[in-house]
Parts: C-alpha cells; structure tokens; sequence
C-alpha cells in the first residue's frame, strides 16, 4: 500500500486532494469553520470511498493550522469506516458493527489497524472498542479531535467515535507510542476527592492537589499550567506510564485533560532530551520494518506547543519524514490500543 498527504493553507480541499487518485481511505483534517463544508465536498469528490474526519491541525513536513489536510491510502489497501455513536452513555450499543466490520474486510493482526476519531468520553469508549479489538489482536491508533465534531462518509456525528479500519495488503503494520517523560524520583501520590466527571483531582497524599504540586516543584500557582509540559503527572501501568496533563486550577484542585479516579497511584513526570527519545523511537521502527509504505502519527497539543515554543516542531517532522511519507494529526488525547494519554505521541506504521 502507499499513503498520500495533501494539504491546502487556505483551506481549499480540491487543492488538498490534487494528487489523490483511487484511495482506498480517506482521512479529513480540517478547521472549525469549514469542517462542515469539507466533509460534503470530500463526499462528492470521492463518492462512495470511506472517510473519517476530524476539526484539527494535520501536518507532513510542515503543520498546516487553520487550513486542511487530507491522508490518503491507496494501492493494495481494503479499508471501511463506520462509527459507534452515543460516545458519552452508550457506545456499546453499536459495537454490532465494529465486529460486522472486521469480518467485512478480514481483518488479520499482522496487517490490520484499527484508525479512530473521537469526540470525548475516550476512555470509555476505548474499553469499548478493546472489547472487540483484545479478543483479535487488532492494534488502535487515534485521538480526539476540536470543537465535538467529527465525521465519516460524509455524514457529521457529535458524541461519537469514528473509525476507519485499514488493512496492509501488501505487508505488515505495527503502532508505536512515544513518550518523552520518566518518572521522577521519590514522588508518588495517592488521589483522593476525584471527581470523574470533570477529571478532577482534589488531593495528593491527603493535600490539596494544588499546593502538592507546587510543593514538588518549587512553583508558584501562576505557574502550574505551564509546567504540566515539562512536569505533568502519570499512571503507571505495570511498567508503562500513562501521562496526565494539567487543564486548570480548580479552587485548591486540579482539573486533567485524562481521569482520574479515587486511589489512583500517581507519579509526577519530568520531560527528557526530545531528541534522544526521537532517536530510539526511530531506532525501533527500523528495526521492525525493511521497507515502509507511510507512517500515520498523532502529535499531542501539549507537545506542539512545547516543540513550538522550543522552535523543535520543523525539525521534528523532517526527521520523522526520514522513515518514509509521514503525515498526521495534532490531537487533543491520543489513542494506543486501550489506552488514552496525553503529551504522546502515537503512530501507526505500515510496510
């Protein structure tokens, strides 16, 4: 299979999608005003071929912000897309037809991936899908895009999940997760008075989550938000880390962009050489792959912003472009099989 990205700054989708001839998917990355628009527009330039979409900066070589990006695979690739809607009370209740889905394009874990768009309520709906995807080995890449909207052939859903799943005639896929953080030493807290509906944190280690973080940290209130870049918190998983980003200050707490339940055993994170971490995400790739088709990637906010204000983001896509065509999506959470984060990035790899 091969994968194409087109992009337009301005925002023109037939510019965007010049070079696409006989996609097999389509992947929309579009901005809030005209998301709308582009998801009719893609349907009739492509009637019939399956999409998803998000409202959310794409990238290649270069971040396309307010414009759009498209990703299209093509050449050897069967592909569908569907969605489970009612994301936040009952996504189960269409899971019918994730597993009608699989059987359609006969999915296989050596050269299946499962590709998702999410509106919110992440974590329940990948315990969700996982329920499906475990039983079969199938790997998930995805995130949540802007503004509760998202879409697939051609019809918009808000409170949903859109996915598409894309299966590698032509050889393998594998997906991968980047993490730029470790675990800082001697510092591990207990969560109490969480609330899991607004992914609230009231206490560490019976303090208030605020001034336990700025303890830790030596920083003052105006401060923490920012320093969730370099310091966010984490949920180790075994011997893997789940980030948590900081949103905001709530009163003496501390609202994440991922939750956090009661008893929860939290470390606090600091941010490693990006480059090293880069090299060994490189590394592994090459070591798994002989030849690769296109590389799909979804980039936390928090790390553009931190790559953009570190004047790292072009360097980073060129060197991620060394790997193969490389395009993607700046997310809002990112997906990894079961698992959602924050401040990840995570890809999916084909041969």
């Amino acid at each position: 299979m091969k994968q194409y990205f087109g992009m337009s700054q301005t925002g023109n989708l037939k510019e965007a999608a010049q070079g696409v001839h006989a996609p097999g998917l389509l992947i929309l990355m579009s901005n809030a005003d005209q998301f709308e628009a582009h998801v009719t527009e893609l349907e009739s330039l492509f009637p019939g071929v399956p999409s998803i979409g998000c409202i959310g900066m794409s990238y290649s070589t270069r971040v396309v912000e307010k414009g759009v990006g498209l990703v299209a695979f093509y050449d050897n690739v069967t592909a569908v897309a569907n969605v489970l809607e009612q994301a936040s009370t009952m996504p189960v209740k269409y899971i019918e037809r994730m597993e009608q889905d699989l059987k359609n394009v006969h999915a296989s874990s050596k050269d299946t991936v499962c590709i998702d768009l999410c509106t919110g309520n992440d974590a329940c709906v990948l315990t969700t899908i996982h329920s499906i995807l475990g039983k079969v080995g199938i790997p998930l890449v995805g995130g949540t895009g802007d503004s509760g909207k998202v879409s697939v052939n051609g019809t918009i859903y808000e409170d949903a999940d859109v996915y598409a799943f894309v299966k590698n005639n032509g050889g393998k896929v594998a997906v991968y997760k980047e993490n730029l953080y470790k675990p800082m030493p001697g510092y591990r807290f207990i969560a109490s008075n969480t609330d899991r509906s607004r992914y609230y944190v009231g206490e560490l280690n019976g303090k208030s989550s605020k001034q336990a973080y700025m303890d830790a940290l030596h920083i003052s209130e105006s401060n923490i938000i920012n320093q969730t870049f370099h310091n966010p918190l984490g949920k180790m998983n075994g011997q893997d880390i789940c980030i948590i980003s900081l949103k905001e200050v709530s009163g003496n707490g501390l609202c994440c962009y991922r939750q956090v339940n009661d008893s929860d055993v939290l470390v606090l994170l600091e941010e490693q050489d990006y480059n090293e971490i880069l090299d060994e995400t490189l590394q592994r790739i090459r070591r798994d792959f002989n030849h690769i088709s296109g590389v799909f990637s979804i980039n936390c906010v928090f790390r553009y912003l931190l790559f953009s204000q570190e004047h790292h983001m072009e360097d980073y896509l060129k060197t991620m472009s060394t790997l193969g065509d490389h395009a993607g999506l700046i997310g809002f959470g990112e997906h990894y099989n079961q698992q959602f984060v924050n401040q990840t990035m995570t890809c999916v790899v084909f041969e």
